[in-house]
């Protein structure tokens, strides 16, 4: 199966410049996560809605033009019956943040986490809402569900992930308190897939538009598909499709056997 995530910063924007139907013409994934739409259905083509390909899924945010997620599953890709998710329980979910599947004993959920950075109230929204998923796939797996979960998770884990960590100390998506939230999930057996396969590669995802930071590499990791230890085994491969244009982020990749 093969998996794609991406944060295409308006999807819109991505589908007038031509780079959604690309990316899917080019890679053909049989499922298709996608972060900050910044639309709700009724605002989308038919394209988007009715794709003969692809049946489509939307969580937008309350909020026009902000937030939201979606997921495309190739029409004909899952054989058995399947639960589309929306949303985390006890979590009003009103920017969008979490769509997932369901199909046999597997779960892939899609996330556009909070960036925090607009307020100190935004902030420790980000850190709750970083342990409640937490607690919540915790939850799932201890009613053996295998999980998945990849999208943007707006935090670069060490120094490798980002390209000039001493500059970015004290900068929300790298601060210690987030960094500390994904050691928990490691040493919860949570897979950073694209590190646990390559410890030593420097790859990013996003780069800043208003400095042109992606001309330069200047990048942070931000963007990642983590798995069930169990599930690290079936993975056969993870890329960065770093060369892929239309946003800030560029689409992430992840192969596996399911």
């Amino acid at each position: 199966m093969k998996i794609i995530s991406w944060n295409v910063n308006g999807i819109r924007a991505v589908e007038k410049k031509g780079e959604l139907q690309n990316l899917i013409e080019r890679e053909k994934p049989d499922l298709l996560f996608l972060q900050e739409i910044k639309a709700k259905p009724e605002q989308l083509s038919h394209w988007l809605v009715e794709n003969n390909k692809y049946e489509t899924h939307y969580h937008p945010a309350e909020k026009s033009g902000y937030s939201g997620t979606g997921l495309w599953i190739k029409r004909g890709s899952l054989k058995n019956s399947i639960e589309i998710y929306r949303g985390m329980p006890d979590w009003h979910d009103h920017e969008g943040r979490v769509i997932g599947l369901a199909f046999n004993n597997t779960i892939i959920f899609g996330n556009y986490f909070p960036n925090g950075g607009k307020s100190e109230a935004a902030w420790q929204e980000k850190l709750l809402f970083y342990d409640h998923f937490h607690a919540y796939i915790n939850k799932l797996r201890s009613y053996g569900k295998a999980v998945i979960f990849t999208g943007d998770l707006n935090v670069a884990h060490n120094e490798i992930d980002l390209a000039r960590p001493k500059e970015n100390e004290k900068t929300i998506g790298f601060l210690p308190e987030e960094r500390a939230w994904v050691d928990r999930l490691i040493n919860d057996s949570w897979v950073d897939v694209f590190r646990a396969k390559y410890p030593d590669v420097v790859s990013y995802t996003w780069w800043q538009m208003q400095t042109r930071a992606r001309e330069r590499n200047i990048g942070w990791r931000i963007d990642y598909f983590i798995v069930d230890r169990p599930l690290f085994k079936k993975v056969i491969d993870i890329r960065h499709l770093t060369d892929h244009m239309g946003s800030d982020h560029c689409p992430i990749v992840m192969e596996i056997d399911l």
